[in-house]
């Protein structure tokens, strides 16, 4: 596995539009609320569960701002599992830097929470997040606002059976519409800022893993119309292996995904190969019947039109696959 290099061009246009982002942030900013930049940098992510939703990330993360206000008692939204978190502190009181900014950070390591979206699945990306929020200060006293002067995570980082390809930070509001039973209260906006990680499954996985066995399943399968249309035993065994075959071969991917109640990009891969299958059982059926009733002699006539129809069969078949990953 390689961390993939964006083109010039998509680089380019991604950072017009961040600074575009950023500044139309700033000028939204309520007039008295204190600026802090922040920074993350990953230095590992691991034991990423797709059946818990959640992954372990070890991190630092760095604050710089002027004012009273300190940011550094802050809360991680989507962390689960707090008990097990470890906050590092960099320096017990904050550093006054040259420039009048004051500064401090930690090292952070525990489980975060991510919504595994799994429609695409085997071509499934992910954008892995991490959000904080400041615990005292609301979006009017105290804005994190990005810091993206260095890189966000280790030139290194791997992480087992997928690929990372890019990764961003931003800043948004968080509205709470709740007074959280205290009398008196209303909801409270919070500034939000948010690191994502993005991360794809390797198209080889895909290519090799998955979809390989299933193309022998089918070749195998239309291999049933290429024998002649007398030997009928031999011509329907070879579709009915292919069929328990598939059924294997899908409950072996789907035992490792959590239960999405709804069809994945490789279920609906499957569906099609199942139709295939029905289809070529339904020829051999049809043209055995037609042997029955006018001859065995009828089976040399029909032998060269089931072989152009497999043909026919496995480019539709693949056609039909290459749409359904366009549509992804």
């Amino acid at each position: 596995m390689k961390i993939k290099e964006k083109p010039i061009l998509t680089a380019l246009i991604l950072a017009i539009f961040m600074l575009i982002s950023f500044a139309l942030q700033a000028k939204e900013l309520p007039p008295n609320a204190q600026k802090v930049y922040t920074g993350i940098y990953l230095m590992n992510l691991y034991d990423l569960n797709v059946d818990e939703f959640s992954f372990y990330a070890d991190f630092y993360i760095w604050f710089k701002w002027k004012g009273e206000r300190d940011p550094t008692n802050i809360e991680f939204v989507n962390a689960v599992e707090k008990w097990g978190f470890t906050e590092e502190i960099f320096n017990e009181e904050p550093l006054l830097l040259p420039d009048g900014y004051h500064y401090n950070g930690m090292r952070v390591e525990g489980r975060f929470y991510h919504s595994f979206i799994l429609d695409d699945f085997p071509l499934d990306q992910h954008n892995l997040d991490i959000r904080i929020e400041s615990v005292d200060f609301p979006l009017d006293s105290l804005v994190y606002v990005p810091d993206t002067s260095t890189v966000f995570f280790r030139k290194d980082l791997l992480i087992p059976g997928w690929e990372i390809s890019g990764a961003d930070i931003l800043t948004n509001e968080n509205f709470y519409n709740t007074n959280f039973g205290e009398p008196g209260r209303s909801g409270a906006a919070f500034s939000n800022f948010t690191f994502h990680l993005n991360i794809n499954r390797p198209f080889s996985y895909f290519g090799l893993k998955l979809m390989l066995p299933l193309i022998v399943v089918i070749l195998a399968s239309l291999g049933g119309l290429f024998v002649h249309p007398n030997y009928i035993d031999a011509r329907i065994s070879l579709p009915i292996g292919g069929l328990l075959s598939c059924v294997f071969l899908q409950q072996a991917y789907s035992d490792a995904l959590p239960d999405v109640g709804e069809m994945v990009l490789m279920d609906r891969i499957y569906l099609l190969s199942y139709l295939l299958i029905a289809l070529i059982m339904l020829r051999v059926i049809i043209v055995g019947n037609k042997i029955a009733r006018n001859g065995k002699e009828e089976g040399q006539n029909l032998k060269r039109y089931d072989r152009r129809r497999a043909v026919w069969y496995f480019v539709a078949y693949l056609a039909s696959i290459g749409v359904l990953i366009l549509l992804t």
